[in-house]
């Protein structure tokens, strides 16, 4: 097994994040605070001097991590399979899970951080959520931990509101050697807002 300290050191290959613990019980708690803040600095309409005090206790905290910045192999970001996303507060939230006929579904909610216009989530943040649940299911249903996105085509049927669960549901269409051929849905209720297909390739040893 690779060690924390010489992940992304070996001069090439794509590595899978390592789980960790680090961050503590609180790192939970320290995401959703985040994701809050992202949401609120999209929705707040508020007086100049509250913006001019939350700048500065923003800045306090930016100064407070800024010393234990860190590359992305000791980063809890993305490591911590404790949590919903693994801890990375890039992607859309969501929930997922193998299906008994062996495919993938769960629920997706796009929050106001992903706000596009007039209520929609923002076409980007919809193709952030596909890249990310057809991967997964790529991943779930083969165990290939070694792949990379090659293609990603989304038809947006309708808009996908913000602030409201969602449904996912993806699954593989065919496997050709090292092609994984993925399509996925999401819904609201009975409406499909938006469906896609993507193509992951398994790497080959030492591939970035």
């Amino acid at each position: 097994m690779v060690s924390e300290s010489s992940r992304g050191q070996d001069g090439g290959g794509f590595n899978p994040p390592e789980p960790t613990t680090r961050g503590g019980p609180d790192y939970g708690r320290f995401v959703e605070a985040v994701r809050d803040l992202q949401d609120l600095a999209r929705a707040a309409d508020a007086p100049d001097e509250v913006i001019t005090e939350a700048a500065g206790l923003i800045e306090k905290v930016s100064g407070l991590l800024a010393p234990y910045h860190s590359d992305e192999w000791h980063s809890p970001s993305g490591r911590r399979l404790d949590l919903p996303n693994r801890g990375n507060i890039l992607q859309v939230p969501t929930v997922l899970a193998k299906t008994d006929d062996g495919r993938i579904a769960g629920e997706a909610t796009f929050r106001r951080f992903y706000l596009g216009r007039n209520g929609a989530a923002h076409g980007g943040a919809v193709a952030l959520l596909f890249d990310s649940v057809l991967g997964y299911t790529a991943y779930k249903l083969t165990q290939s931990r070694y792949q990379r996105t090659a293609f990603l085509h989304l038809n947006y049927r309708n808009i996908a509101p913000v602030e409201k669960t969602l449904r996912v549901e993806a699954g593989i269409n065919r496997i050709e050697g090292r092609k994984i051929f993925v399509e996925g849905r999401l819904l609201d209720g009975d409406t499909v807002l938006a469906d896609a297909e993507a193509l992951f390739v398994r790497l080959k040893p030492g591939q970035p």
